[in-house]
């Protein structure tokens, strides 16, 4: 499991007085807490991959926001966050393979227009959940079903 990894890594981490990668694991740790605590449920390894997009997410934003702002130092930090949980994400899809799985669900739907948006979209989630932005998912459905 993904859980039993991040532990192990928290652990590397503290024999190796790595601050900053311990930082973010627990952070990292706490979230998946939080929403099993909130949840009242046992994290998947699926729920855990779906923290650790969001997170990466936030940081994502972070990092344009501190740029824009004129505080590198600020934004490398979040960089260096961003680079410590990416290693727990499955490789990233690229746009031929998004391509592939949205066209696949567009024909099983087998509507067109913005009016399959969200059977489309319910279909290709899953498949692309902690592999790919789900933004750009979002858009890229979006220049399909209306082309």
């Amino acid at each position: 499991m993904i859980k039993d990894r991040i532990r192990e890594d928290m652990k590397a981490a503290m024999r190796s007085h790595d601050a900053a990668r311990l930082s973010t694991i627990r952070l990292l740790l706490a979230a998946i807490k939080q929403r099993e605590i909130d949840e009242q449920i046992e994290s998947t390894d699926d729920d855990i991959l779906a923290v650790i997009a969001k997170m990466v997410k936030q940081r994502r934003d972070s990092v344009e926001q501190y740029r824009a702002g004129g505080r590198d130092d600020l934004a490398q930090n979040e960089q260096a966050e961003i680079d410590v949980l990416q290693a727990y994400l499955p490789q990233a899809l690229t746009d031929d393979e998004i391509a592939a799985i949205i066209d696949e669900a567009t024909a099983a739907v087998g509507l067109t227009g913005m009016a399959a948006m969200g059977k489309v979209m319910a279909l290709v989630k899953p498949r692309v959940n902690g592999r790919a932005d789900l933004g750009k998912v979002s858009a890229l459905i979006k220049a399909r079903l209306t082309a």
